[in-house]
C-alpha cells in the first residue's frame, strides 16, 4: 500500500516535547464540504486551518494517510495488517499513535488491535467523529484534540496510558472492552464492564488503576495472521434447527461466537442442545457471549445453560461480542492447537474480559 505521509509542525521546533503518528483511515473525522456541500477527504496538511489550538500543543504531528479513505463499514482484515504494521514500523519513532477511524467498527479494528500488538507499551488511541471536522457543531476538533494529548501523555517519563484505547465524547475506554451504542448522539461508546480510563474536563483525570501498567521490558511483536473463518450466531426466540444446522454446515468453518440471552442462557429443547452437540465434535470452536450490552455468561447458573456446558460450549464470560470475534479470528490464526484456541479463549489475553472466578 502506498501511504500518503504529511508532516506538520505544530509548534516551534525547541518546543515540541513529544511526537505523535496520527493514521488515517477514513471515517467522518477526516471529511469536510466542498463547495458544492458534498463531504469529500480534506488535506490534512491543511489541518492548522481546521483546528488552530494545535499549534499550542508542542507536538511534532505526523500523518499517515491511507491511499483512499475507508467507510469503516469496509473495513477487512488487510486494513487491520496495515494498521498494525505502520505502528510496528514506527513504533521507535513515536511516542504514541492515534487511528482516526470510522465509529461503525471501531470497536472491532480497537480490539484487533490490542491482539495484533504484543507487547505494546505506548498509547494507541482510536477516535472518530460523529460530525465532519467542517461542521459547526463537530466533535471532532475536541476528539482529536484530546486524543492527541492523551497519545502524547507521560509521567516521569512514561507513557500515560500504555494500551489500546478510544477516546470518545469526554471518554477514555479501553479499545477492546467498548461498544458503540449510539448512532445520533455524540456518546456513541459504552465499556459496561469496565471502568473508564479516563474523563476528559477542565483536565484529563486518569483512573490509573484501571490503566495496564506500563512494562519497559516488554518489545513489540507484530502478529500478521488471521483467520476468519467463524462466524457470530445471535439467538432469537422462533430459531430453527434448520438455521443451525445450515450455519455449522458451512464449509471451512472453525469457530462460532453464540450470542445467548442475559447470563449465558440458551433454549433447552433436545434438538437445539443436539446441533451444538453435533456442531463441536466436529471440531467447532463455540464461544457464548452475552446479547446484554454488559452482560456476563455464567454458564450453569441456570437449567437452560448447564447443557452448554457439558457438551463443550466455552464461556465468554464479560467479554463483548467485538472483542470475542476478533479474539477468535488472531487465535485460529496464530495457534496451531485447536485445544490451545479453546484455552486462550477463556482467559484474558489483552484485557479484554475478566478472568474466570
Amino acid at each position: 500500500m502506498n501511504y500518503k505521509i504529511i508532516r506538520i509542525n505544530s509548534a516551534a521546533k525547541n518546543a515540541v516535547h513529544s511526537s505523535v503518528l496520527i493514521i488515517y483511515t477514513g471515517g467522518t473525522l477526516g471529511m469536510a464540504y466542498d463547495e458544492s456541500g458534498a463531504l469529500v477527504p480534506f488535506n490534512f496538511g491543511q489541518i492548522m486551518e481546521k483546528v488552530p489550538t494545535l499549534t499550542n500543543m508542542n507536538i511534532a504531528i505526523t500523518v499517515i494517510s491511507f491511499p483512499e479513505p475507508i467507510d469503516s463499514s469496509n473495513i477487512n482484515m488487510q486494513h487491520w495488517f496495515d494498521m498494525a504494521y505502520i505502528i510496528y514500523e514506527n513504533y521507535d519513532s513515536y511516542d504514541g499513535f492515534v487511528i482516526l477511524h470510522g465509529t461503525d467498527t471501531m470497536a472491532y479494528s480497537a480490539s484487533m488491535m490490542s491482539y495484533m500488538l504484543n507487547g505494546l507499551s505506548k498509547p494507541v488511541v482510536f477516535t472518530g467523529a460523529q460530525l465532519p471536522i467542517s461542521a459547526m457543531r463537530s466533535d471532532a476538533r475536541e476528539n482529536l484534540m484530546t486524543a492527541l494529548e492523551i497519545a502524547s501523555a507521560k509521567s516521569n517519563g512514561k507513557p500515560v496510558v500504555p494500551e489500546v484505547c478510544i477516546f470518545f465524547n469526554h471518554m477514555l475506554l479501553r479499545g477492546n472492552r467498548s461498544k458503540k451504542v449510539q448512532s445520533v448522539h455524540f456518546d456513541a461508546y459504552e465499556s459496561e464492564n469496565y471502568p473508564a480510563l479516563a474523563e476528559a474536563g477542565i483536565i484529563i483525570d486518569y483512573n490509573l488503576a484501571a490503566i495496564r501498567p506500563y512494562e519497559e521490558t516488554k518489545k513489540l511483536k507484530f502478529f500478521n495472521k488471521l483467520d476468519n473463518n467463524v462466524i457470530i450466531i445471535k439467538l432469537f426466540p422462533g430459531i430453527t434447527a434448520a438455521v443451525l444446522d445450515s450455519c455449522f454446515s458451512i464449509k471451512g468453518l472453525r469457530g462460532v461466537v453464540l450470542e445467548t440471552y442475559g447470563s449465558g442462557n440458551s433454549p433447552s429443547e433436545k434438538w437445539f442442545i443436539e446441533s451444538l452437540e453435533k456442531a463441536v465434535k466436529k471440531g467447532i470452536i463455540i464461544l457464548n457471549v452475552s446479547q446484554c450490552n454488559g452482560g456476563r455468561v455464567i454458564q450453569g447458573r441456570y437449567h437452560t445453560s448447564k447443557d452448554l456446558k457439558r457438551i463443550g460450549v466455552l464461556s465468554g464470560s464479560d467479554i463483548t461480542t467485538e472483542a470475542a470475534v476478533t479474539k477468535m479470528m488472531f487465535l485460529l490464526g496464530n495457534e496451531t492447537d485447536d485445544a490451545e484456541v479453546r484455552r486462550k479463549l477463556v482467559l484474558p489475553i489483552a484485557g479484554e474480559m475478566s478472568p474466570p472466578n
